[in-house]
């Protein structure tokens, strides 16, 4: 695919897997704003509250790990179709936990019914992280794949921007009640908006290959591909590839052939969580009000970071194409160090003030009780400490860029990477590996964050993630492939997995 410009159906259909993401992010983030509404409604302590709003993560995981059997089955489309239906029934499920239950009177019941709508959800999450980007970049032309594929990314950010703003509008309308039931509930419509577009959407024409459906596959590329002689290229392309793949005898993923992308996928996704970057949005919030900032600014800022996530998501998409995937990892990956250095600076410098504030917010309310401090039972009232500006600015700033950094970086090349880096035959599978070490890596990060607050200290955590991400930009420097504008059959060649 020599031609650059984009063809209407390559662009209405990236556009459209794309929607997977927006829900992706929408149904990841919807839940910061009830957590007040579920402690209420379902009787929940600390502990239960937080394996509800991490109950998602199971259903993530599992459907990362596993999506890749219905998508090599199935299609990538009908797999889509899925994913939106699930989305679906978890935003009216989630928002109506009671109808699994037959409106029994059982709080524990229908507790166990919300999560169950959430993990299913979650398993919609898990999902879209794959098969969305994946089957982009089997439609995408080589030297716009990385703008197409990067589109899934900007709308996983900007539905996290949408569920901070939808939450914000929902709350201050009064409803009572039932707010955080329409919180959960107005996912339904965009879920609803996906599956009806997916019914214009094509198949994956590598897919279509690979199954033996020839003429279908043609006929799909040279509507996919503005010109002829370059559609035929690329269907030869394909049907060689797919040849040389299958002379290797049965595709078995774990095997020496396929070590280096595997490596490449296992690399990137890991470095992307072992950032921190999920503990920082799941527990903004705590973060800042840590810093000095007042409960209500504490609520307000995660909409800045939403914002500043979604700006640096869309100038990364501009770029990743034109500059490639390294230059924005190097990019990416300083601006991770100089931040979370900036940070752990701030928490050293000021440890006495800060480690007061702790004890001022568990005392003032219990949203910041996450962090354990040992404290005498005498102890009844601590005043408000007295932080210096340079340790509340230097914190919120160096969070501010830490998040800017994360989305011209990592956030914008990590799905698009992957689906790079594997061959035709197992790129699904190559891809729910990336999605599953991403998601699990995830809830292992994200769910130790606050216990190693109380026990190490913030300024040991921060530096405990730029550490890692020394790490990632030696890795960039030395192991990382550019990967830019290479057809996806050539890919193989320049990794070795193919001669």
């Amino acid at each position: 695919m020599a031609n650059s410009k984009i063809s209407s159906l390559v662009l209405r259909s990236s556009v459209v897997a794309a929607l997977g993401g927006l829900l992706f992010g929408f149904d990841t983030a919807v839940i910061s704003g009830t957590t007040d509404a579920l402690t209420d409604v379902f009787d929940l302590t600390k502990g239960q509250l937080g394996f509800t709003v991490s109950s998602a993560l199971i259903g993530t995981i599992l459907g990362a790990a596993t999506i890749q059997y219905p998508a090599n089955k199935w299609g990538r489309k009908p797999t889509l179709v899925l994913i939106a239906l699930l989305y679906f029934i978890s935003a009216i499920g989630s928002a109506f936990p009671r109808m699994l239950t037959f409106y029994a009177h059982s709080t524990t019941l229908d507790w166990a019914s919300f999560m169950f709508f959430r993990i299913i959800g979650g398993y919609g999450v898990g999902g879209a992280s794959v098969v969305s980007p994946l089957y982009t970049a089997e439609i995408a032309p080589p030297k716009r794949r990385g703008f197409l594929v990067a589109l899934t990314q900007f709308n996983i950010v900007f539905g996290i921007l949408v569920a901070y703003v939808s939450n914000w509008i929902i709350g201050c309308c009064n409803l009572g009640e039932s707010t955080w039931r329409w919180m959960f509930g107005v996912e339904a419509i965009p879920a609803f908006l996906f599956f009806v577009a997916l019914a214009q959407n094509p198949e994956s024409p590598r897919w279509l290959v690979a199954k033996g459906r020839f003429d279908e596959a043609l006929t799909l590329l040279k509507r996919l591909i503005l010109n002829e002689d370059e559609a035929n290229a690329e269907f030869k392309a394909i049907q060689e590839s797919l040849v040389a793949e299958r002379s290797q005898g049965k595709e078995v993923f774990f095997c020496w052939r396929y070590r280096k992308p595997i490596m490449l996928a296992v690399c990137i996704a890991a470095f992307n969580q072992l950032s921190g970057i999920n503990a920082v949005l799941y527990y903004a919030p705590m973060i800042f009000r840590v810093a000095g900032a007042s409960k209500e600014m504490a609520l307000q800022l995660p909409m800045f970071i939403g914002l500043t996530n979604f700006v640096c998501t869309m100038v990364a998409l501009f770029c990743i194409d034109g500059f490639g995937r390294k230059k924005l990892m190097y990019v990416g990956s300083l601006g991770y160090i100089i931040s979370l250095a900036v940070v752990g600076i701030m928490f050293t410098v000021y440890s006495e003030q800060f480690n007061a504030s702790i004890k001022y917010i568990e005392q003032q309310d219990s949203a910041a009780a996450l962090i354990e401090t040992p404290g005498s039972a005498e102890e009844t009232t601590v005043q408000a400490p007295a932080i210096p500006k340079a340790g509340i600015y230097g914190v919120l700033i160096g969070l501010i860029v830490f998040i800017a950094a994360h989305a011209f970086g990592q956030g914008a090349c990590i799905w698009v990477f992957i689906g790079e880096v594997f061959p035709n035959a197992i790129r699904a599978q190559g891809q729910a590996l990336g999605s599953f070490t991403h998601w699990a890596l995830n809830a292992v990060v994200s769910g130790t964050f606050p216990v190693l607050l109380g026990l190490i200290g913030p300024a040991a955590v921060f530096f405990t993630f730029c550490g890692f991400m020394v790490l990632q930009l030696m890795w960039v420097a030395f192991v990382m492939p550019e990967t830019k504008q290479i057809p996806l059959e050539e890919m193989q060649k320049k990794l070795g997995i193919i001669d």
